[in-house]
């Protein structure tokens, strides 16, 4: 790995290493450098995407571009409280709308 990790790579090079990445990775934590770092958020964004433990974003979820990634991987039923209290405490309308939206469908599917 070059000096300085990933954070030293150029946005173009920074994006192409994180879509490059297959399943499974084992890079979280590089990927969560991406998503602590100041870069801009649409490379923030894409290393969320990329997390395998997406549990780890819980802590990001004050952040609207990284809230609004959490919320759509949420599926299991455990999630429900931790996503009615982003649709109760968010201030982001982005991440409480993809939480609504993430909310219903769990419940629909316990409703079936």
């Amino acid at each position: 790995m070059e000096e300085g990790g990933w954070l030293a790579l150029t946005d173009d090079e920074l994006l192409f290493r994180i879509e490059a990445l297959g399943t499974p990775h084992g890079q979280d934590a590089r990927l969560l450098e991406v998503v602590r770092s100041d870069r801009h958020f649409f490379i923030r964004q894409e290393a969320a995407k990329k997390i395998e433990d997406t549990h780890r974003l819980k802590e990001h979820s004050t952040d609207r571009h990284i809230g609004q990634i959490l919320v759509r991987v949420m599926t299991r039923a455990e999630d429900i409280a931790y996503l009615e209290r982003l649709v109760a405490e968010s201030r982001h309308i982005e991440v409480r709308k993809a939480a609504e939206a993430q909310l219903k469908l769990l419940l629909d599917q316990r409703n079936r």
